[in-house]
């Protein structure tokens, strides 16, 4: 017999444009004055592909993740997911935080279909809570409170909330960020899992050089006032990727050198 999940063990991404975007913010004293967060930002990301993107602090990477998933509006521009232009939120891309977000007078099963109860999916999808706690590893913990879970272990229930709506993109803010090392390494492993399971489109904001590496198709370097997209890294090293490597390393100076000096032309 063929399970929820296995019927869904291929491909569910689809592509994502991002065309000439820009981004506006009023001042807090005069809203009449407009202050630049994004600039003339263009981006194309192929089905299935994990991509990354780093930058400095205030560079627009969390405002742009806020555009593609539909929770704000461009100031000019256009972003689309396959053909349909995004015109505001939907089940079809995940978002996933540096906070879990979880309903804390909810169990770890009650959190993770809430969302299919909420888009009246419930009775048709709900043999795939079972599937998806297994996935993320908590299928022992279903009936367990957020304020029991580590850390980890909430923020795999957040993955498995957003997972189960099959999106056909994942955003990724900062969602390993405020782990320890260990934790952070090991989810790491639990999501590029996830992804080659399902090849859901992923876009990964993290501050993370190495992780930014070891997880990447593609990195992103932005530039900030206002965020702009500085350039485009293919990572051709093999799966799966070994940190200590001569490649990794040398990849890992190329970045923080071009952040280094993308940093130096954003002040000037």
């Amino acid at each position: 017999m063929v399970t929820a999940l296995a019927e869904h063990a291929v491909n569910e991404g689809a592509s994502l444009r991002v065309i000439e975007v820009t981004k506006d913010f009023p001042t807090p004293d005069r809203a009449e004055v407009l202050v630049p967060a994004l600039a003339s930002v263009s981006l194309t990301v192929a089905a299935g592909e994990l991509v990354s993107i780093v930058g400095p602090s205030g560079c627009g990477k969390s405002t742009l993740l806020r555009l593609i998933a539909g929770l704000d509006f461009p100031s000019s521009g256009e972003l689309r997911i396959g053909s349909e232009a995004i015109t505001g939120p939907s089940a079809e891309r995940g978002l996933v935080f540096q906070d879990p977000n979880l309903f804390p007078w909810l169990t770890v099963r009650k959190n993770i279909q809430a969302g299919l109860i909420a888009r009246g999916m419930w009775q048709e999808k709900r043999q795939e809570v079972d599937e998806y706690m297994r996935l993320v590893g908590l299928e022992n913990f279903g009936n367990t409170y957020p304020h029991h879970l580590s850390g980890g272990m909430a923020q795999r229930a957040a993955l498995a909330r957003a997972l189960i709506n099959h999106p056909k993109v994942l955003l990724l803010d900062e969602p390993l960020g405020a782990l320890d090392a260990f934790t952070r390494m090991r989810l790491q492993d639990e999501v590029l899992r996830l992804w080659q399971a399902r090849r859901t489109t992923t876009l990964l904001v993290t501050h993370d050089i190495d992780e930014a590496i070891y997880m990447s198709d593609r990195i992103i370097i932005m530039t900030s006032h206002p965020g702009r997209i500085e350039r485009v890294i293919e990572v051709t090293l093999a799966r799966p990727r070994q940190r200590n490597s001569p490649e990794f390393f040398q990849l890992r100076g190329e970045i923080l050198e071009l952040l280094h000096f993308a940093g130096q032309t954003a002040v000037r």
